[in-house]
């Protein structure tokens, strides 16, 4: 079956974040897109997300990266677009599967900060490195994290924070009654569909506000309703 013709002018952009730096926040990669997008002459016509979900995860685990790929040939777009290379995965094979999908649809993957883009073997050879060393900065943080959680644990402090929806009772976890039943509206709207920012709107309207006293980041909403 021949390939349909995408519109490079058209692109779908997809946006990842598994932590709360300001810098990979998702506003910041939209502005960078967007920033891309107009400098470019290019229009966004579909955007997708994996919030609170890690680049090493695998494929199927990514819901909003798959729509990305699907929303290519949906929307005739020509461009697949991140913010930078790294939002697609932290992993090469991922990121190599991710590229396939997408050629083989006629389309192809760009990043706003231009890193890797073009069809030249020195670009090819970019993303490549770029995937490996994402692939190597996740292994070396995770093994420092686990360094560092040996360290705590040998001396018996406690691994981790405590999560909404329970409290520290002499090093035992136990449910706060008040947080659980946020926990459970939580679910139940992102079970009618709502999206994680929607969910946490809706929740402060409602009255639910969280231990800070603020707006409910989407990385929280995520780990609510995981």
């Amino acid at each position: 079956m021949p390939k349909r013709l995408l519109d490079p002018t058209r692109a779908v952009a997809y946006l990842r974040c598994s932590t709360d730096r300001q810098d990979l926040s998702p506003d910041a990669q939209r502005e960078q897109i967007r920033n891309w997008a107009d400098g470019a002459g290019v229009t966004v016509v579909a955007w997708h997300d994996d919030l609170g979900i890690s680049g090493g995860a695998d494929l199927e685990k990514r819901p909003g990266l798959l729509a990305a790929i699907d929303g290519v040939r949906e929307h005739g777009a020509g461009v697949l677009v991140v913010a930078k290379r790294d939002r697609l995965a932290r992993d090469v094979l991922v990121a190599a599967m991710v590229d396939r999908l997408v050629a083989r649809q006629g389309g192809a993957i760009v990043a706003a900060d231009g890193t890797g883009n073009g069809d030249g073997p020195e670009a090819a050879l970019m993303r490549t490195l770029i995937d490996a060393f994402a692939q190597y900065e996740r292994a070396v943080i995770g093994a420092r994290t686990r360094a560092a959680l040996a360290v705590k644990k040998a001396r018996g402090e406690r691994v981790g924070g405590i999560p909404y929806g329970y409290r520290d009772d002499g090093g035992v976890l136990v449910e706060v009654p008040d947080e659980q039943v946020v926990i459970a509206r939580a679910r139940e709207l992102r079970a009618e569909g709502l999206s994680l920012r929607a969910v946490g709107r809706a929740l402060i309207e409602e009255g639910h506000t969280p231990r800070t006293g603020k707006g409910w980041h989407v990385q929280v909403v995520a780990r609510l309703v995981a």
